[in-house]
């Protein structure tokens, strides 16, 4: 019998936060086993279940799922977020792949010396309102429909969202100058199973303070 899927990482967002936000816009119940100490992470990598020795890790299917995007991929086709042919799909890959980039910027601001966090907070706000966040907008502009790609909700979609909110909390008033977007936020922000985990008490992760980078330095010994 296949249980919940259960998600292997430590107590943050990092790189397993897409994955939390995927399978939550599916409507799928998983179960977490977070990685607290160094020992934690280890244990996992003596016991030989991270086929590269890094996390995250998804057990799912039977599987023990390795690499962020593969898992991505994986959890996108078998809940139908991924398009319904090649060529969909690959607008969904390359719309994924932007915003993959832009919350990569931001991911890694909290660990980044003190003296440059300024400069590279000025940098995240000028790539996502210059570089990032046009294309989006122009995409909902040129398609005409309520999503980025078809007109169902896709995996593209989800991660737009999940990008435009860690912007904000970069700059709140972001999305001044993208009408579009405002109004994309505002639906897919209300589609049932994400305005769910978008609710107190989820299993969304808050966004990285000072308390957890030094907690992820001491596991991952960085």
């Amino acid at each position: 019998m296949a249980g919940k899927p259960k998600l292997h990482y430590t107590k943050g967002r990092g790189k397993m936060e897409s994955i939390r936000w995927l399978l939550a816009a599916a409507g799928v119940e998983f179960e977490e086993e977070f990685i607290e100490t160094k020992e934690d992470l280890e244990k996992l990598r003596n016991d030989g279940v991270l086929l590269f020795q890094q996390v995250p890790m998804v057990e799912i299917d039977g599987m023990r799922m390795v690499q962020t995007r593969a898992i991505l991929s994986y959890i996108a086709a078998k809940y139908n977020l991924y398009g319904k042919d090649l060529k969909e799909r690959a607008w969904i890959d390359m719309y994924v792949e932007g915003t993959t980039d832009l919350m990569g910027m931001i991911m890694y601001l909290p660990f980044q010396p003190a003296d440059t966090k300024e400069n590279n907070l000025a940098l995240i706000i000028e790539r996502a309102t210059t570089r990032y966040l046009p294309v989006y907008e122009k995409a909902l502009k040129d398609h005409g429909q309520d999503y980025l790609v078809g007109n169902k909700l896709s995996w593209a979609d989800v991660h737009l969202l999940e990008a435009i909110l860690m912007v904000e909390e970069c700059k709140p008033d972001a999305l001044s100058a993208f009408p579009l977007l405002q109004a994309f936020k505002g639906r897919i922000s209300n589609i049932p199973t994400i305005k769910k985990f978008l609710q107190p008490g989820s299993q969304r992760k808050p966004p990285t303070d000072e308390k957890f980078v030094a907690v992820v330095r001491k596991i991952f010994n960085i």
